[in-house]
């Protein structure tokens, strides 16, 4: 069973930038699963922030410009890459795969996702 392990979360002052990484293990990473960065914040549902698949990428309106999801297959990790956080986007991130085929409109639904992390924590303040 495919295993993911995220890491590079903290606490940061709004403006600034983190790394969050997601390591793929006991399974081949390809770019022909669909992975998937999500976030959910005290007392709010989970939502999708980016997804990537077969190289191309998309992301929820909040974070277009400033968030860019990227993918090792030599290294088989997942990144984030964000910048200019905001207070907004405190929140657990955890990463996310799936080979089941699903919609473009289910991309960024977790339900559409079969296989989890355990999360990294970001805090930023203001």
């Amino acid at each position: 069973q495919m295993q993911l392990v995220e890491s590079g979360g903290g606490s940061v002052q709004a403006g600034g930038s983190l790394r969050l990484s997601c390591a793929v293990s006991r399974y081949t990473y390809s770019m022909y699963w669909r992975m998937g960065w999500f976030r959910q914040a005290p007392g709010k549902e989970r939502e999708g922030v980016a997804t990537i698949y077969g190289g191309s990428a998309n992301y929820v309106d909040s974070v277009k410009g400033r968030f860019t999801i990227s993918q090792d297959n030599a290294k088989n990790t997942l990144y984030l890459q964000m910048n200019s956080l905001k207070p907004e986007d405190t929140a657990m991130y955890t990463c996310a795969a799936t080979n089941r085929p699903i919609s473009r409109a289910a991309t960024m639904s977790p339900n559409a996702y079969n296989y989890w992390g355990q999360g990294t924590q970001v805090a930023v303040s203001s």
